[in-house]
C-alpha cells in the first residue's frame, strides 16, 4: 500500500469515527482505532506506520513475535493489541509482547495471565471477552459467567480495561453492542472493544472506545 493510499484510508476512517462520535455527543479522541494487521506482511504495515497509525492488532502470538520486534525497533511508540484467542500456555509470551489483551474469556487464562504478569513485571491492559450472541463456535464467556470472571480477574490483579465482543455475523450488530455497553455499565467498566470494518460507526455511536479495523484499511484478505 503506497503511503498516500495509507494516509487517505486512515483519514477516511478517522472522519467516519469522528462523525459517529459527534452524533453520539462523544469526543472523537475517546475512540482508539486499532489497525488489524494479522496476516499482513511488514511491507503492508509500514505505510500505515509512516502515516501515523500506532495501534495495531494481531491474532496470533507467534506471528506477532516474528513480525513486530523489527517494526517496533523503528517505531518504538507502537501499541500492540492481541485480539485473537489466547491459549493459556502462551500467556507469558503474550504478556511480554503485547500492551493490550482483548480476549480474556475463562478463569484458567486469568490465572495464567496473572502468573505471567507477576513473573515478568509487565501488566498489559485486559478486556474480558463476552460471547454476546451465545454462539457455541465463538470464544468469550457466557453473559451469566461474566461476574465470576471479573471477580477472578480482579483477584489475580489483572488491569481490566473493559469488555470485548464480536456480534454474530449477518445480524444487526446494534442490539449486541448495546447489550455489551449495558454490561459494562453494570460492572462500572469504561472500555468497550467492539466494532469492525463493517459496523464500527454503529459501535462508536453506542460507546465503543476501541474499534478493530482490518479490511477497510488493508483490503480483503485473500
Amino acid at each position: 500500500m503506497p503511503l498516500h493510499d495509507a494516509a487517505s484510508q486512515l483519514a477516511t476512517i478517522h472522519q467516519s469515527i469522528a462523525r459517529a462520535a459527534i452524533l453520539a455527543q462523544r469526543e472523537p479522541g475517546d475512540v482508539t482505532l486499532i489497525a488489524v494487521s494479522k496476516t499482513q506482511e511488514a511491507a503492508a504495515i509500514e505505510p500505515l506506520l509512516e502515516a501515523g497509525q500506532r495501534h495495531f492488532g494481531e491474532n496470533r502470538v507467534q506471528e506477532a513475535q516474528d513480525k513486530w520486534p523489527a517494526l517496533r525497533a523503528a517505531y518504538p511508540d507502537v501499541v500492540l493489541h492481541l485480539i485473537g484467542q489466547l491459549q493459556s500456555n502462551k500467556a507469558e509470551d503474550a504478556v511480554a509482547l503485547f500492551d493490550v489483551i482483548h480476549a480474556v474469556d475463562r478463569p484458567s487464562l486469568v490465572t495464567a495471565l496473572g502468573a505471567a504478569m507477576r513473573k515478568t513485571g509487565k501488566h498489559p491492559l485486559c478486556f474480558l471477552q463476552v460471547n454476546i450472541g451465545d454462539e457455541p463456535q465463538k470464544g468469550g464467556c457466557a453473559i451469566a459467567d461474566l461476574p465470576a470472571l471479573l471477580d477472578a480477574a480482579q483477584a489475580a490483579a489483572l488491569p481490566v480495561a473493559g469488555l470485548m465482543a464480536i456480534p454474530p455475523a449477518d445480524s444487526d450488530a446494534a442490539p449486541y453492542f448495546a447489550l455489551l455497553a449495558k454490561l459494562a455499565r453494570r460492572h462500572a467498566l469504561t472500555g468497550l472493544s467492539m466494532g469492525m470494518s463493517s459496523d464500527y460507526e454503529t459501535a462508536v455511536t453506542i460507546g465503543a472506545t476501541h474499534v478493530r479495523i482490518g479490511t477497510a484499511l488493508f483490503g480483503a484478505r485473500s
